[in-house]
């Protein structure tokens, strides 16, 4: 079925410092007649039912463009049933398998409730260092939005049938948000039977082997720099 586009007091300063200088660029962006992004903004109007994270330094602010060490345009989608909670997978490219998929331990109803403030930053810290594996390629993590710990999560090793169910459906969407209807089974009544999601593209960032963030990308703004929603995956030293 083809979807329907519809810590230390001192490291809280720094997330808190990050997410001003967010606002203040995208009121400074709204200023100049830039809009925000409309792909959020579709994700926020979705009918619903239903101590500050340890940041590196290096991710306090974002870098500038001359300190990036990969600088690409990638597809992330978060994705869930109404009641249940949301997923994220990160891909090259809508068309190729995610090379991070995790379910995180927030609902969909709350990372809806967090972008009414038109700002969402999604930290996730890793504290095992696996010798020769890419920080993406850890498995446990600590989870926080918008500077508020939501608890743990296990990135998957393998999709499930479901994320390769989804991530189908979603094949020929390189940027939308929506519902698919009757995606789940009448056994699943928590799920009304459907699954909302959300696909941007992403600028992403790698700041060293132990860190890489990435920034929305507005439909209207192709440098990113009106991105409202950013990911940090850290792993601590």
């Amino acid at each position: 079925m083809p979807p329907m586009v519809e810590s230390p007091a001192g490291m809280v300063s720094l997330l808190r410092r990050a997410f001003e200088d967010r606002q203040s660029s995208k009121a400074s962006a709204a200023g100049r007649g830039g809009g925000s992004g409309g792909v959020f903004k579709m994700f926020k109007l979705i009918p619903m039912l239903g101590s500050g994270c340890k940041m590196v330094k290096l991710l306090a602010a974002r870098p500038s463009k001359q300190a990036m060490l990969a600088d690409k345009a990638i597809a992330v989608t978060l994705f869930g049933p109404r009641r249940g909670r949301i997923s994220l997978a990160i891909q090259e490219d809508p068309r190729s398998p995610p090379f991070f998929l995790i379910e995180l331990p927030v609902s969909t109803w709350v990372l809806q409730r967090e972008m009414e403030s038109g700002l969402v930053k999604l930290a996730l810290e890793s504290e095992t260092r696996t010798p020769r594996r890419k920080v993406a390629e850890e498995y446990v993590w600590a989870v926080y939005c918008n500077g508020r710990k939501a608890g743990y999560a296990i990135r998957r090793k393998e999709a499930s049938d479901e994320d390769r169910r989804v991530m189908g459906l979603l094949r020929g969407v390189s940027m939308g948000a929506g519902v698919l209807p009757g995606f789940f089974t009448e056994k699943d009544a928590a799920a009304d039977g459907e699954l909302t999601y959300m696909r941007a593209r992403f600028e992403r960032v790698v700041g060293s082997k132990d860190s890489e963030s990435f920034y929305m990308i507005n439909p209207d703004d192709s440098t990113g720099a009106g991105g409202e929603l950013s990911i940090f995956l850290v792993r601590l030293k």
